[in-house]
């Protein structure tokens, strides 16, 4: 029997000329002889083919943060962190992606979200004179990339909308290396800037708005280092309504006159699987045989999950939530802290842990952690390290995992059978509920009437208040939750700007 099938296009020169033609050669040498093809190297060193027809926003994304070298703060495949296609879910389900591919504003909502700077334009809003200079910028320099969202009919090639990043600019022949993510379609090639120019004006019948670019480029620290929003959870968008929509509602309708109510308002309204949405970052590695040692990045990146947690710690909005909360055990059902003791939360953490090592990612329900024990030592810098090893059981294998905690005190007393001595030190609820409330838009309290009410609050809540490391935290975590709220309510295609509010 026949099978149908297409083995790649005959890519039309011109208007293009293909990389690996000797016209193709030439410009390149040229354009690395005027500087041109800085961005190239790194983005060469990540090229990947998108693994679907309708991933090219995807894997142009993927492409660009991996050469940026962005953490994603999460596993891939094993032990490594890694940007992958799969990975790039907060905006829009990966079904429906594979399904109709994505939206320019929903691309740029993903790169926010994976913790890249990023600077978007619709062309209906730039100039071609803005995008030749953007191009120019990143072709000499490695520090940022460009991602064009085009229409290839202006190129003459088949097919309609498209992403993939710009990998290099000829001056003289005013032309862009496109290296297109579909590459079992058509290879890397020239194009006249002007034809490419064309091509990001036609307008997404999806949206209603012209194509576009962005210039990706990496922050200057590392975002959420220890506190993250999760959409993997399915309850995620009523729980961003809740805190966007709903919250500001209720303190404008209950007669709220201390700090305490407000809290009480907010704490008694959470949805009871609040938990699910915001998390706390900890670090896994497998058990060393030779003891346990960290290195320079570990040291690192453990040095400044502490220094957040001690700011949110020392914060006086801290203070109110600690005191709310133990002045209101057993009535807060959303928030009990049962799960706050350092053994539990190791020996959940541990499970996560062996699944992830072991590639076996999805459910962790077929692993039991068979016994934890916290170790305590000094490092050469006499820093004191915390770690949790944990022995877990997954049928008849067992595998060793040791999770790094980050602590608010400098005075842990190290001991197997003295689990209560940790309690609060670690990551837990109170700081939790802090760094959610800080990260909500400071319209959020404009229904408080009592003027001097409101004065204390926006005074707790004030990020120009907050010191630097703390004051990013909270930054990236009001950017999450402002794009995951604006890619419910479908406007992110509207509005491509970072928020910052």
């Amino acid at each position: 029997m026949a099978t149908a099938g297409l083995y790649r296009r005959l890519l039309s020169c011109p208007p293009a000329v293909e990389f690996a033609s000797s016209q193709g050669k030439q410009l390149f040498l040229e354009a690395i002889q005027n500087g041109n093809m800085e961005g190239f190297y790194r983005l060469v060193s990540y090229f990947q083919t998108q693994s679907e027809p309708a991933f090219c926003g995807l894997a142009s994304l993927s492409m660009v943060l991996n050469a940026l070298a962005i953490d994603p703060g999460r596993k891939w495949k094993g032990p490594w962190r890694w940007f992958d296609e799969s990975m790039l879910d907060c905006c829009e389900p990966l079904e429906e992606v594979k399904a109709r591919g994505i939206s320019f504003g929903k691309l740029v909502c993903l790169a926010h979200c994976a913790g890249a700077k990023v600077e978007a334009f619709h062309a209906s809003h730039s100039s071609i004179d803005d995008f030749r200079r953007y191009v120019m910028k990143c072709s000499t320099s490695d520090e940022c990339h460009v991602i064009s969202s085009y229409h290839r009919a202006a190129l003459e090639q088949s097919g309609t909308g498209h992403f993939s990043p710009i990998g290099g600019y000829h001056v003289a022949k005013d032309m862009a290396l496109i290296l297109d993510v579909a590459r079992f379609k058509y290879p890397p090639h020239w194009v006249p800037l002007t034809l490419l120019w064309e091509g990001m004006n036609y307008v997404d019948e999806s949206t209603g708005q012209s194509r576009g670019f962005m210039l990706i480029s990496r922050p200057h620290r590392e975002p959420g280092m220890l506190y993250t929003l999760s959409c993997k959870h399915e309850s995620w968008i009523s729980i961003a309504k809740f805190l966007m929509d709903d919250v500001p509602v209720l303190l404008k309708s209950e007669d709220v006159k201390d700090v305490h109510k407000v809290l009480s308002v907010i704490v008694t309204s959470l949805p009871s699987n609040f938990e699910e949405f915001i998390k706390w970052v900890a670090e896994i590695r497998r058990r060393e045989d030779g003891g346990p040692s960290l290195s320079a990045e570990e040291k690192a990146r453990l040095a400044v999950k502490e220094e957040v947690l001690k700011q949110v710690q020392e914060t006086v909005l801290f203070k109110h939530v600690t005191s709310f909360l133990s002045n209101s055990c057993g009535r807060q059902k959303p928030i009990s802290g049962d799960g706050d003791t350092l053994p539990v939360v190791a020996a959940s953490v541990c499970c996560q842990g062996a699944e992830i090592l072991g590639g076996k990612l999805g459910s962790s329900e077929g692993y039991c952690c068979r016994e934890t024990c916290t170790k305590c030592w000094k490092a050469e810098d006499d820093k004191p390290i915390t770690m949790v090893c944990g022995t877990v059981v997954n049928g008849n294998s067992e595998q060793g995992v040791d999770v790094l905690i980050p602590s608010s005190s400098g005075r842990l007393c190290c001991s197997c059978s003295s689990p209560s001595k940790y309690i609060r030190m670690h990551p837990a609820s109170t700081d939790v509920l802090t760094v959610l409330l800080l990260s909500l838009p400071s319209t959020t309290w404009a229904g408080i009437t009592d003027e001097q009410l409101l004065s204390e609050i926006h005074d707790l809540v004030s990020i120009e208040n907050l010191p630097t490391l703390l004051q990013e935290e909270v930054l990236h975590l009001r950017r999450q939750l402002h794009l995951l709220k604006r890619c419910q309510e479908g406007k992110v295609d509207e509005d491509l700007g970072a928020p910052f509010s």
